[in-house]
């Protein structure tokens, strides 16, 4: 893993093996990466990308532009390389607007800017990197943290940054959360890499373009390493309870290891515990009675021997559309039982390595890991919202909710007909009938429909009835004997904070005071829980662009903002006040009644309450969410700054 290139780092690669490389970069990248070598904004200008689109990173270029932006590229870097890779000037601002605009093959709006910039981060500040606190102030101000995911070791680090002392509570044994937990075969990223990652923790090395678990665990636990985390977690111990402490304006925090509970405190809490983090198993009747094993996908028995047998795989959402490639050409046969037929998005590089050529240019051209990172995530910032919105005046809602998301429809259909060819039976449980991107839509390189093709392979679409000592029977009657069940059923998403109880001031429940709606103040704070805070709390899951990690990157900064505030004026604790609150959540919940996300057609998503309500889900333009998160408006909040307030 490497920092982001700033200059000045020499290579001595040679001119044929600098050619060698660019046949595998991305020529619109490789194009920017020029203008900041030769400040000359030519590179850009004697060039167009016919397009940008998610995951395509060659701007729909045609291979002899592309030959000729090789042949300009190829003596400017030999140049460079010759004159020792000095440090290179900043460019004006109006052209790196300009380079914006290129990049995005298309104005990118003032709304946008500032996040984009941040993201860029062209000048190597981390602009989201908190200020150092007064010592001896912080350190009357110790933290815990919950969980050891990206968003707990991202708390984590911005907690030391800033100088305030901390613990972090992790169930598991090592860091990473659910790429920790999530040991599945073919288990990987359905995120880009080079933008799933910290924006101050790039890694130039990644081995594919969407890693599998143990790449992405390495990552963690390099980064761990690299900022010394680890002497500050409680390895295998869970938070069970949190009670504040009025007189004190502490928080007691009961935790568990093994047989052993004890009660750390700590003047404020930073909950990192996720939402797809308590693995949902169905209450099928009998399920306890089957002789074989049976486990959930995300506890892998890798124990059990499944090579040659015959195995029932529960569920084809994302977990269960990953296992069935990776395992079908190894076992007897393979049983897919899928409640509902999922929408899948084509991406050809879904299981590609990252060539060298490429990993060598993030690695040696200045600024085109950035500009890369840029690529992948301007198609992916709020593109998907733009196909989730409702038209109401769309005149054919069952369908399709507006003409974006029809033209969705069209394009992921082509994909799956023409991958299934003449088999109409396969087909008619392949398609699915509600409209796109309703429910998480699945990245898809062919390797789906070409395991349900297989003659090992069946797609069961009826839905089980029960668990036999002998297999599973659908309520059709039919039995399908197997030696091993895997439940790829998904998580409790919308049971947050399981299995904490948190009380708060006087006395109050916080998962009473949700009852079926969970919510929080800009989705980190709850009124009567001070010095309370949630990364990937309520209200901000994302399902229309983007990547959580730059969602925890803003959250976090906040929670900062928030802590320096309440260490700065000596203040004992902050909660948000009721109006802001409700105010906040009522806009969320009336964007959220507008995407198609919330219809009725979508019966079966993780997205949704037993109500078929949705309270964990973000409906806001990633800009939007970043402008609220920006600057804390403290009178939105009860601080109370002597224990009378």
């Amino acid at each position: 893993m490497t920092r982001t290139f700033h200059a000045g780092q020499r290579f001595s690669t040679t001119t044929d093996e600098i050619a060698a490389a660019l046949e595998q970069v991305s020529v619109p990248t490789l194009l920017l990466s020029m203008v900041h070598i030769t400040g000359d904004p030519r590179f850009i200008r004697d060039f167009s990308q016919a397009g940008l689109f998610l995951n395509e990173v060659q701007g729909f270029m045609s291979e002899d532009d592309k030959a000729r932006a090789r042949a300009a590229a190829l003596p400017a870097i030999v140049d460079y390389r010759d004159r020792g890779c000095p440090p290179l000037a900043s460019l004006p601002s109006g052209l790196i607007r300009e380079m914006l605009d290129w990049a995005a093959a298309e104005p990118v709006d003032d709304d946008n800017l500032a996040l984009v910039l941040e993201e860029l981060d062209l000048d190597g500040a981390d602009p989201r990197r908190p200020a150092a606190l007064d010592p001896g102030l912080a350190a009357g101000f110790p933290v815990i943290v919950v969980g050891c995911g990206e968003s707990g070791i991202l708390a984590a680090l911005r907690l030391q940054q800033a100088g305030v002392p901390f613990v972090i509570v992790e169930k598991n044994g090592g860091p990473g959360g659910t790429w920790w937990e999530n040991t599945y075969p073919g288990a990987r990223v359905d995120v880009a890499n080079h933008l799933y990652c910290y924006s101050f923790e790039p890694s130039n090395h990644w081995q594919h373009f969407f890693a599998e678990q143990p790449e992405l665990a390495a990552y963690f636990d390099e980064v761990m390493n690299r900022h010394g985390l680890y002497p500050h977690v409680r390895w295998r111990t869970e938070a069970v309870g949190a009670v504040w402490d009025e007189d004190t304006a502490t928080w007691a925090v009961t935790v568990r290891s093994g047989e052993r509970t004890e009660t750390l405190t700590a003047r404020a809490v930073i909950s990192a515990v996720g939402q797809l983090n308590r693995p949902n198993m169905p209450d099928f009747p009998g399920r306890d009675t089957f002789s074989g094993a049976a486990f959930h996908s995300a506890a892998w028995d890798h124990s059990v021997e499944i090579d040659g047998k015959r195995v029932a795989l529960v569920g084809a959402g994302a977990s269960g559309f990953q296992i069935a490639p990776a395992i079908a050409d190894k076992v007897e046969r393979l049983e897919v039982f899928q409640r509902t037929a999922q929408w899948m998005f084509p991406n050809p590089m879904y299981h590609d390595r990252v060539p060298d050529g490429a990993r060598w240019a993030m690695e040696h051209l200045p600024y085109y890991a950035r500009w890369y990172r840029f690529l992948l995530m301007w198609p992916g910032a709020d593109k998907g919202l733009d196909a989730a919105r409702v038209d109401p005046a769309y005149a054919d809602q069952d369908n399709a909710v507006s003409e974006i998301n029809a033209i969705a429809r069209i394009m992921f259909t082509d994909w799956i007909t023409t991958q299934v060819g003449d088999d109409e039976a396969l087909l008619a449980k392949a398609l699915p009938d509600y409209p796109a991107t309703g429910k998480r839509t699945l990245q898809d390189n062919g390797s789906w429909l070409a395991t349900l093709k297989r003659p090992n392979v069946d797609l069961v679409r009826t839905p089980i009835a029960r668990v036999t000592p002998q297999g599973i029977v659908t309520e059709d009657g039919s039995a399908y004997d197997v030696d091993v069940i895997v439940y790829a059923t998904g998580f409790r998403a919308t049971d947050l904070l399981l299995p904490m109880t948190v009380t708060g001031r006087d006395g109050a429940d916080l998962h009473g005071e949700w009852g079926r709606r969970p919510f929080a103040y800009l989705g980190i704070t709850v009124p009567k829980f001070p010095n309370f805070f949630m990364i990937y709390g309520p209200g901000t899951h994302l399902a229309h662009g983007g990547s959580l990690i730059m969602h925890s990157e803003l959250q976090m900064r906040y929670i900062n903002a928030c802590i320096e505030h309440l260490v700065a004026t000596g203040a004992r604790s902050m909660e948000p006040l009721p109006q802001p609150t409700e105010a906040w959540h009522r806009r969320t919940q009336e964007k959220i009644t507008q995407t198609v996300w919330a219809h009725p057609a979508v019966k079966h998503s993780y997205f949704k309450t037993a109500d078929g309500e949705i309270h964990t889900v973000s409906p806001w333009r990633l800009c939007e969410y970043r402008a609220a998160l920006q600057d804390p408006d403290w009178s939105h909040f009860r601080i109370d700054t002597d224990g009378t307030a």
